[in-house]
């Protein structure tokens, strides 16, 4: 049971917050999924695919900081995330060109529960912290996050539609968020110790790479 005190009316902001600042990653990666699908299979799959990572976050929850001490996992997750911008990148951009390709709902929510898999947890550390073993706190703060990806990747969504360069910018992030896990795997961060402007120099350099690889698969494929 939750017991009411003034810490609680901290703990609780705090997970608000927590959840806004963090959802935009999960939302690029679902806008851009469902960004091909039809309006209704569309809403369908940004719900499932919401609705799968607070349940995967759930379970992934108990496992948390010793997923992010494993060796390697980060960097595998780091590397699918890679794969997963630079996919939904060209299949986007030749949808824009005129390239047909079978886009299915199951296909769709796959990418989304890989990438939730991957990048879900620091999310998850960060609101287990918050709620100091409070499993009501936790829970609140794994669901809230439902209502705060749904709304945010129906958003991102509907803007692609309209302006296809935040596409890019989309598949840009992912390609920070994968830079960033792999630079901060223990084996690599152990193997060369780099230095916080190095970690930024290999975010910004992984945002590049998704995007320099985009470009270049999609003209290869046009």
């Amino acid at each position: 049971m939750i017991e009411f005190s003034p810490q609680l009316l901290i703990d609780i902001p705090t997970i608000i917050l927590i959840d806004l600042l963090l959802a935009g990653d999960n939302a690029v990666v679902i806008a851009l999924a469902v960004k091909s699908l039809s309006p209704k299979e569309r809403k369908l799959g940004i719900t499932i695919g919401a609705g799968f990572a607070v349940v995967l976050r759930i379970a992934l929850t108990f496992f948390a900081a010793q997923l992010l001490l494993t060796p390697w996992i980060k960097l595998i997750g780091g590397v699918l995330i890679f794969w997963i911008a630079i996919k939904l990148l060209t299949d986007s951009a030749e949808e824009q060109a005129g390239v047909h390709r079978e886009h299915t709902l199951m296909s769709a929510i796959w990418y989304i529960m890989v990438a939730d898999i991957t990048m879900s947890t620091d999310n998850i550390l960060a609101v287990a912290g918050t709620s100091k073993g409070s499993l009501p706190l936790l829970l609140f703060g794994l669901g809230l996050s439902i209502p705060f990806v749904v709304f945010t990747s129906n958003l991102l969504s509907n803007i692609m539609d309209k302006y296809p360069i935040v596409i890019w910018i989309g598949a840009a992030i992912l390609g920070r968020v994968g830079a960033e896990m792999i630079i901060t795997d223990p084996v690599v961060h152990n193997a060369l110790h780099p230095s916080m402007p190095v970690e930024i120099g290999v975010q910004v350099l992984g945002a590049l790479v998704v995007v320099a690889a985009g470009k270049l698969l999609t003209r290869r494929a046009t």
